[in-house]
This record gives structure tokens, sequence and C-alpha cells, in this order.
């Protein structure tokens, strides 16, 4: 696949890959930085093996993994990606998202989710986005409601956590239709 970088004047997503990284060490090793997600990136082996990962479904094609640049601050801020994507079917997930303490409450997050919506949506033209989010994490769930996205349903004890815990997922969307009100309702100043 060819992905071109998303950007904007705030924001530039790039491909994560193992040559782009270790940009995100020291972000990846921030306290209880990733602590509703059932992945561990805080030391160097355990986010390479992330990367990993990611990459390796990028190759199935079921993954686009994304290193976050924040062009306001200079500075490397975090991941995201599309994944779980199904093609036949026109769905993907957008989540795996964690941004350094100093860039939350910045604005960046809303702006990665805009390029990342435009792009679902305009450039490959597919007709839903999910997140799934535990249950227990209020601040991504008030920040994807904020985005447009209607609460579908949760899944029971759906996935384990590292330390044992079954969590419950949050699961929302947006449709291929409500994204142009979304588009101009919510994102009106960034286009």
């Amino acid at each position: 696949m060819n992905i071109p970088p998303l950007e904007n004047s705030y924001v530039k997503l790039s491909l994560l890959d193992l040559s782009n990284y270790k940009n995100l060490q020291d972000i990846g090793s921030e306290k209880d930085l990733i602590y509703y997600s059932p992945s561990d990136i805080s030391t160097s082996e355990t986010l390479k093996a992330y990367v990993q990962t990611a990459v390796d479904g990028f190759y199935h094609k079921t993954i686009i993994p994304f290193i976050i640049y924040d062009k306001t601050k200079i500075a490397y801020a975090g991941s995201t990606r599309f994944g779980i994507i199904n093609w036949k079917n026109k769905v993907l997930h957008i989540g795996w998202t964690w941004i350094g303490k100093d860039f939350q409450g910045s604005g960046l997050n809303k702006q990665v989710k805009f390029l990342m919506l435009q792009y679902a949506f305009e450039v490959l033209e597919f007709e839903k986005v999910e997140f799934r989010i535990d249950e227990r994490n209020s601040r991504s769930r008030k920040a994807v409601e904020k985005l447009g996205a209607t609460l579908e349903g949760i899944l029971k004890k759906d996935t384990l956590m590292p330390d044992g815990y079954r969590r419950n997922t949050c699961c929302y969307a947006i449709l291929r239709e409500e994204w142009p009100g979304i588009k101009s309702s919510i994102f009106g100043a960034f286009y």
C-alpha cells in the first residue's frame, strides 16, 4: 500500500515503522500512558514489539500505523492507527492512539482524528469508522463523542488486560453519510 503522509498546518501523520519508532521511546515510557490498553509500550523492547505487530499488519493490509508529529511544538507526540481494516465491507477502526502528556489537551488529538476520518471517508471511501474504548476510559469516550461518534453498544468482558482484568469495550461509530455534517459542524475550522 502506498500511504501518503496525512497532514495539515498543525500535525503530520507518517507511516510508523522500525526506522522511526525510536522517536517515541521517551513518550512510550510515560507512566500510565496507555493504562486502558491491552498493549505494553513501556520499554524499548515492548515498544519495538508493538511497532513490529503494526508493521506486520501493514504488510497484511489490516493495519495502517502512524507516528504523530506536532508541527506547532516541533516534536513527535505519539502514535495512532487504522486497524481491523475490512476492505470488502469498507469498515475500519481508528484507535491504538497514545499521545504524550505534554501534548494532551492541546487539540492535537482532534487534528489527528480529523485527518484520519477525512482520509478514511474521502480517499479510501470507507462506509464506517469504528472506535473501541475501554468502558472505564471516560476521557477517551468523551473525546470520541465530541467527534460525533455514536455509541452502538458495549462488548462485555471481551478484552483481557495485562493485569488480568477483563474489560468491557464500548463500540462507537461514524457512518460515511454522517461525515459531511460532522465535518462541517465539528471540524469546520480545520478545512
